[in-house]
């Protein structure tokens, strides 16, 4: 799920739906939950962050990319990577809507 998890730029709404995403995986995985009363039910989210020992899909996609950011600034500086890291725009742009 996290293929090319490096170049993704996300947003909170992202962030909110790829827990969603996580959860609802991991809900199938492990599947339903005994309960006391001899009823099968879904797992809860808490039941699911202590199986999986908070493991957050956030923060290994964060991690991730600051790795991707230290192999890039190790590489050659002639290098497309690293050259568009380091390439600052010239001029500016116009102020305002388009028309």
């Amino acid at each position: 799920m996290t293929y090319r998890c490096e170049a993704w730029t996300l947003t909170v709404r992202d962030e909110r739906y790829l827990r969603i995403f996580v959860r609802g995986m991991l809900r199938k995985v492990f599947g339903p939950v005994h309960n006391e009363d001899g009823y099968w039910r879904i797992g809860m989210n808490y039941e699911l962050n202590k199986l999986m020992e908070n493991a957050v899909i956030v923060s290994c996609i964060t991690s991730r990319r600051i790795a991707w950011l230290g192999h890039v600034m190790r590489i050659d500086d002639k290098r497309t990577p690293k050259r568009i890291l380091e390439w600052k725009p010239i001029g500016t742009r116009i102020r305002g809507r388009p028309r």
